[in-house]
Order: structure tokens, then C-alpha cells, then sequence
């Protein structure tokens, strides 16, 4: 089991959806950095549960530093917060220990923790813990604005819409006991040329890493991503420049910011595609592990019509720190 990242700033995010609490411990902040901790719970709330269209359950989502922190400037130490969960419902899931549900962790995490898993709340594997995550990009995120750098990412599309028709799309399928999917897009801008490196360690590759680590991920792309495949040489290439100021640009930004796994002065642009949520108010079908017998899975409780509405503040943190490893 691996929740941590990173070299230049090491983040460990700890807890379960229902345990006491949920949280995080990032080293490697420079000291001296002050926090401006009305932004962080304002962008803590952009993800956070009760919002209109999301889930029901209700959680603060208030950070309590541990330590890292005094007089509101990092002090060297490890900064360590704490987010404590609060409106837990674990009866409501007492009945997945022996039905699965479908497109959730339950039957393969029994199968490698031998039952001893969380099921509460979707344990380690539910999108809770987020809420740590988006913690940590907050900060980050304050670090790269003195860099210039700025993270900004939206939705885009859901149940397969855009624009002004995506609320309707997920009230709709919010109606009929369903969910939707979702796009989430998100571009970065003041990223010097050169940031990254090759091979396994491309910003490609750490990006993909931690977005994909993110519940629901089933998809990143950069640039024009598998558009690309249907284009040709001549279509697809980012011819070089010079700007108005002689610095270095393309005029076309296909390859989305980065060649070589190393940035390229351009924004970097990607796309994360985020499933439908699997909890859904229609019956289901599904097996019983304890009879060995064929069922139907009918799922109460409180869930996202749409993941990825709760999902744009978790993909711009995701990046935030990986952009952060890179430049510190």
C-alpha cells in the first residue's frame, strides 16, 4: 500500500473514509513560507461534500494543523494536518462484505487484505481521502503562485454534454437513481521550458501517476491526446516561434506543453476522464460471496451523481504537487 509522493517535497496522506480521522504529512516545505489559510479552506471547499448536485453527507472538511506551522509561516518541520471525519454512516455498507459492488474495490481489496479491508465508506480506496489532497495542493498551489505559476482547471463535459447543458445532464441522471461520467480539464501556466525530466520520471509520467490516483480516474491525455492518432505530421506539429517579447514559443499547442517529458514555456494542457459514479440507485446485478449464488444488489446511502463535479479542485491539486516537487 503506497500513499506517498514525491522527492523535493514528500507527501503522505493517511486514513480511511470512516476511520476518526483522515490526513496528511508534507515534508520538504521551505521554511519561511506563509500560509494564507482563509484561501486553503476556501479551495478545500470547492471539494467538499453537501453541495448542490453532490453527495448528502455532510463533513467540514476543517483542517487542524499539527505542526509544520507557527505564526502561520512553515517552520522546517514536516507540516502535518489533520481532517476529522465526522457524519459516518457504516451500516450502510455492512451488506458489501459479501456482495460487491460492481466497478468498486470490495471484492478485489478482500481478496488481497483477506477481509480485513475497511468496507466502511469504501475504506483507504474512497474519494474521502481527497479531501487530504487538496490540502496539500492548497499549499503547493500558494508556493507556485510566487513562482508565477498558476493552476487552473474546470469541467468540461458530462454524460457525454458540454456548457450549459451539463447541470441539466446530472439532475436528470440524478432523477433516475443514476450517474454520469465526466471530463475534467485543466491547464498550467508560468512553467518555465525545461521543468521535468526523461524517461521515468517525464512530467508526463508523475502527473499521470498521481492523477490516476485520484478515485474514478480512468483516463489522462495531454495536448491533443488521441486525437493525435488521427492526424497527420503536418497536422500535428507545433511549428516554433519567437513572440512579441523574442521568447521562444510554438504557435500551435498540440503536444500540450512538454516534449521529451520536460516542459516547454507553452501551457500544459491535459484531460482527465473520470467514470460514471458506480453507486447508483438501481438495482444491480452482482454475486454473493457467502452463498456462491448469483443477486441483486439494490445500493442505499448518499453518493455523486457525478464524480467529477467535487473532482476540478482534486485535479488541480494533483498537479500543484507535482509541479511543486519539480521546482523546489
Amino acid at each position: 500500500m503506497s500513499f506517498d509522493f514525491g522527492k523535493n517535497i514528500h507527501l503522505t496522506i493517511f486514513g480511511q473514509s470512516h476511520s476518526k480521522a483522515i490526513g496528511a504529512v508534507i515534508d520538504g516545505l521551505p521554511a519561511g513560507l506563509e500560509l494564507d489559510m482563509a484561501a486553503v479552506d476556501a479551495f478545500m471547499a470547492r471539494r467538499a461534500p453537501g453541495q448542490k448536485g453532490t453527495t448528502a453527507r455532510k463533513e467540514s472538511d476543517q483542517p487542524v494543523i499539527l505542526s509544520g506551522l507557527v505564526d502561520g509561516k512553515t517552520c522546517g518541520s514536516p507540516l502535518a494536518v489533520m481532517i476529522e471525519n465526522s457524519d459516518a454512516r457504516p451500516c450502510d455498507y455492512e451488506q458489501f462484505r459479501t456482495v460487491p459492488r460492481p466497478m468498486h474495490a470490495d471484492y478485489p481489496a478482500s481478496v488481497k487484505y483477506k477481509g480485513y479491508n475497511d468496507i466502511s465508506g469504501g475504506g483507504h480506496f474512497s474519494g474521502r481521502l481527497t479531501a487530504p489532497l487538496c490540502f496539500a495542493g492548497a499549499v503547493c498551489i500558494q508556493y507556485l503562485s510566487q513562482k508565477g505559476v498558476k493552476v487552473k482547471a474546470c469541467l468540461t463535459e458530462a454524460g457525454g454534454v458540454s456548457g450549459n447543458s451539463i447541470k441539466e445532464c446530472i439532475k436528470a441522471a440524478q432523477e433516475d437513481g443514476d450517474s454520469v461520467g465526466g471530463i475534467v480539464g485543466c491547464c498550467i501556466t508560468g512553467v518555465p521550458a525545461g521543468v521535468g525530466d526523461s524517461g521515468f520520471d517525464s512530467l508526463e509520467s508523475n502527473l499521470s501517476k498521481v492523477l490516476f490516483a485520484i478515485p474514478g480516474v480512468k483516463g489522462v491525455e495531454f495536448g491533443a491526446g488521441f486525437e493525435a492518432a488521427a492526424m497527420k505530421g503536418s497536422q500535428h506539429n507545433d511549428p516554433w516561434c519567437f513572440d512579441q517579447d523574442g521568447s521562444v514559443k510554438t504557435k500551435t499547442n498540440n503536444h500540450g506543453g512538454i516534449l521529451g517529458g520536460l516542459s516547454t514555456g507553452m501551457p500544459i494542457t491535459f484531460r482527465v476522464a473520470f467514470k460514471p459514479t458506480p453507486s447508483i440507485a438501481l438495482p444491480q446485478e452482482s454475486i454473493d460471496l457467502a452463498s456462491g449464488k448469483s443477486t441483486v444488489l439494490k445500493i442505499t446511502g448518499r453518493h455523486d451523481p457525478c464524480i467529477a463535479v467535487r473532482a476540478v479542485p482534486v485535479v488541480e491539486a494533483a498537479a500543484a504537487l507535482v509541479l511543486c516537487d519539480y521546482m523546489l
